[in-house]
């Protein structure tokens, strides 16, 4: 049956079932190593996410390099997922590795503040125009503790996200619409999550207005273009009204620039020139070395951290809003976050994987049109995404309605098959900054090879 995607569902199973044959012939290592994990680590994961984000059986893998790594079977992938973009560094970039190696001879962690973190904060300011930062060992830390500083400074519970974020795993954020309703997103969580949280759709200034108006709302997080449904660009004026009634509305404004920091040297923020009262980052920061960060305005840094602070006594009511961790800002992960952000992620390193962005988006968009799929590609610098429908999202609803989970699945076993790390459903082919151009030819090359067989299944294909 022919679906509106283009491709036959009878075609899409029919590959399917020989991919996962060929996939399973072909990690016997991975296999038992699994099997050997299931009597000590459930599923035989060390993190579940390492089994559910994947429709095939999670390989096992082994070293890294550069844009490229492999697994214990002897699989060489080119990797186009980054570890959900936490690897935009590349593999093993020289300068971390060095830095990292220096650190830990001379101890990696004292409780006290070291001067790599005052040269990363600095960095910071000066990339992403906020002028106060303060670190967590993730994301999801970093926006947890920006949503209790806004609900301690305006005296509200409510954050409003919109539909198809995600913004880490924190009990706040994890939350989705059912219909007209917002309910928990996973188990485990409290009822109560649903009435500290409110979404509406990207690019909706009158949901968004009615959203805000009954003055409720401590903090809207979002991301400056939304990624985890594909590639969400906001509409002209989106953002200026976005900042316009949130300052009317009392509210405080965060920009998740987690994944889409990638996009250009200063995030999309910057690349859009947008103000915001926060901004957080994770991930790519440190080359995947566990760091998080929150940069703020001097205004919120003066009322939520006053100079002076307070002395913790044991049995006492603490003073401070209830941010910090004790492995925070530890010394080993600011050495790591200063030699990536100053000697491997510089203005330099963001031209050119931008060019290479931009090649891989066009190499894309060319396989889609030879292939007459209706399909449209998007693409926010280094990161790209193929849609299925002849024109991008506008907002979470859409992209869910757009999308086809089970030709997704396929395309992405069938490039692990033949090399390529693809990204998930909700990403996208992503350039790090140690991906050249013979990368991205033998990428799109691929992609190339994948539509063909696709909508052509006499030419099936079988390069090994």
């Amino acid at each position: 049956m022919q679906t509106r995607t283009g491709v036959r569902s009878e075609r899409v199973a029919a590959m399917q079932a020989r991919e996962l044959a060929r996939f399973a012939a072909g990690h016997a290592r991975s296999a038992s190593l699994r099997e050997r994990a299931k009597a000590s680590m459930p599923r035989g994961v060390p993190m579940s996410w390492m089994e559910s984000l994947y429709e095939y059986p999670p390989v096992f893998a082994e070293t890294g390099a550069g844009s490229r790594f492999r697994d214990v079977d002897g699989h060489e992938y080119l990797d186009m997922y980054l570890g959900d973009m936490s690897g935009f560094c590349g593999h093993a970039p020289v300068p971390v590795v060095e830095a990292v190696g220096r650190r830990m001879a001379e101890g990696n962690h004292f409780l006290l503040p070291g001067e790599d973190a005052i040269v990363v904060a600095e960095h910071l300011a000066e990339r992403y125009r906020l002028p106060q930062w303060q670190f967590t060992l993730s994301a999801t830390q970093a926006n947890t503790e920006v949503i209790r500083i806004a609900r301690q400074l305006t005296g509200r519970e409510v954050v409003l996200m919109f539909d198809g974020k995600y913004h880490g795993h924190g009990d706040p954020t994890l939350v989705v619409l059912e219909g007209d309703r917002t309910v928990p997103e996973l188990q485990g969580l409290p009822g109560s999550v649903t009435g500290q949280a409110r979404l509406v759709q990207f690019n909706d200034v009158a949901g968004l207005e009615a959203a805000l108006a009954p003055r409720d709302v401590a903090l809207v997080l979002t991301e400056p273009v939304m990624t985890n449904v594909g590639i969400i660009e906001p509409a002209p004026g989106f953002h200026a009204a976005l900042r316009e009634l949130t300052r009317a509305a009392g509210t405080f404004l965060a920009l998740d620039e987690t994944h889409s920091l990638v996009g250009a040297y200063g995030g999309m923020a910057g690349e859009f020139g947008l103000a915001t009262d926060f901004l957080t980052v994770g991930k790519a920061i440190a080359a995947g070395v566990p760091l998080g960060a929150y940069g703020m305005t001097e205004e919120v840094a003066a009322r939520s951290l006053p100079a002076g602070g307070h002395q913790l006594a044991m049995g006492d009511a603490f003073a401070e809003i209830a941010t910090g961790g004790t492995l925070f800002a530890n010394a080993l992960a600011m050495a790591a976050g200063r030699a990536a952000l100053t000697e491997v992620l510089t203005p330099q390193a963001f031209d050119r994987a931008r060019e290479l962005g931009t090649r891989m988006a066009d190499g894309v968009r060319e396989a889609v049109a030879a292939s007459s799929l209706p399909w449209n590609v998007a693409q926010m610098g280094t990161h790209a995404y193929y849609g299925f429908a002849p024109v991008p999202a506008r907002n979470g609803a859409e992209a869910r309605v757009n999308d086809d989970p089970d030709l997704r699945a396929l395309m992405r076993l069938w490039m692990v098959n033949r090399g390529v790390w693809e990204s998930g459903w909700w990403l996208g082919p992503t350039v790090s900054v140690a991906h050249d151009e013979a990368d991205v030819d033998e990428y799109v090359a691929k992609f190339g090879e994948l539509l063909d067989e696709l909508t052509h299944p006499q030419r099936e294909n079988t390069t090994p």
